[in-house]
Parts: structure tokens; sequence; C-alpha cells
């Protein structure tokens, strides 16, 4: 297909009706500006990756002044302090769903070498995107608007990849798969949650609060 080819790896001189077009939305070949992209969805999950850190830490501070408040039987401190770390629980396992997602994205994004794959690729790619950007914009505001230009890059190269190759986007079988990259996902951030965060203390079974400085 040396269209796609040309489109893929360089330009060509463009025509008239080209440069018109390239006033209204920035075009150019296609494996470049998804290579663009791929950096930009990875610089996205280096950042969630220092976010969930972040959060980690201030769960085991929280988590130790719930041991220490139910050490001293003061429960109503407890409470508060309880209720402060499942929120911050909530909201890092919100942020490593996406960072999951994000970087289910990128392996498909690099698996990419025809135009037929593109198309397949970024439908579902977007649904995921719009998902994460939903689940984010709440608790990071900078993510939202990262993502935001994410998405429209790779919206125009879909849009792109879609007109070369006369291909129809199947919007269900791609809602559908992105569903089921969200729910993998949140399954294994589920999962890392467990693995990595002690249960809150319950009775008398107090765990020691020696490393949770």
């Amino acid at each position: 297909m040396p269209q796609f080819a040309d489109r893929w790896a360089k330009s060509s001189s463009p025509t008239i009706g080209e440069k018109i077009k390239e006033t209204i939305r920035p075009a150019g070949p296609l494996k470049p500006r998804l290579d663009a992209a791929i950096r930009q969805i990875q610089a996205q999950v280096s950042k969630l990756d220092s976010t969930t850190t972040r959060l980690k830490d201030r769960d085991n501070a929280i988590f130790n002044k719930v041991v220490q408040a139910i050490q001293r039987h003061d429960m109503q401190h407890a409470s508060v302090f309880a209720n402060e770390l499942a929120e911050i629980r909530k909201m890092n396992k919100m942020v490593t769903q996406a960072k999951i997602a994000l970087e289910q994205i990128v392996l498909r994004l690099n698996t990419v070498q025809e135009l037929g794959d593109v198309v397949v690729t970024l439908t579902p790619a977007m649904a995921v995107i719009r998902n994460v950007k939903s689940g984010l914009g709440s608790v990071l505001p900078e993510a939202d608007r990262e993502i935001g230009e994410i998405s429209g890059l790779l919206s125009s190269i879909l849009v792109d990849a879609g007109q070369l190759g006369g291909y129809t986007l199947n919007f269900e079988a791609a809602n559908e798969d992105a569903e089921r990259i969200i729910s993998e996902a949140s399954i294994v951030a589920e999962e890392r949650m467990k693995e990595k965060f002690p249960e809150l203390p319950m009775g008398d079974k107090l765990p020691s609060t020696e490393g949770l400085e």
C-alpha cells in the first residue's frame, strides 16, 4: 500500500487542498506522530508512578497514626484517620489502575506496523484514554489536561489512518476491548493494593508500627 507507506514514514508534497486542511488540523506522517503519542503516554505513566509513591508514603504515615490512636484507645481519632486512609487508598487504586491501563496501551501501540493495525489498535485505545481521563480528572487536574492532549493526538492519527485505508471504525468491538483492558487493570490494581498495603488493625490485633515512619 504505497500511499500508506508514504504517510507512515515521510511527507509528500502537499496539494492546495491538503495545505488548507493543515490549517484546520495539523497532519503529517503517521509513524512519527504515533511515536510522539507513545512518548507522551510513557511520560504520563512515569508521573502516575511518582504519584503512587507519594500516596504510599502518605498511607504509611496515616496508617501509623491509626495504630497509635487505637493503642491509646482513642477511637474517635482512630476513626478519623481510618476514613482519611480509606480515601487515600481509593485514590491510589484509581491512579494505579490508570497507570496499568496506559501501560497496556503503550504495549499495543508499540506493535503497530501496518495501517490496519493503527485502526484496530487505536479505536479501543481512545476509549481507554477517555476512561482514564475521566477517572483522574477529579484527583489530578494536571493529568486531565495532559491526557486530553494525548487523546487529541491519537484521535487525529486514527482519523487519518481510517481515511487512508477506507476503514470503517467498529466502535462496538472497540468498546468491548477497552472495557476488558480497564477491567483487567482494575483487577491487577486491586491485587497490588492488597500486596503493598496492610489492613487496618481490628480489636487487639495490632500490627507493629516499626518501619512505618
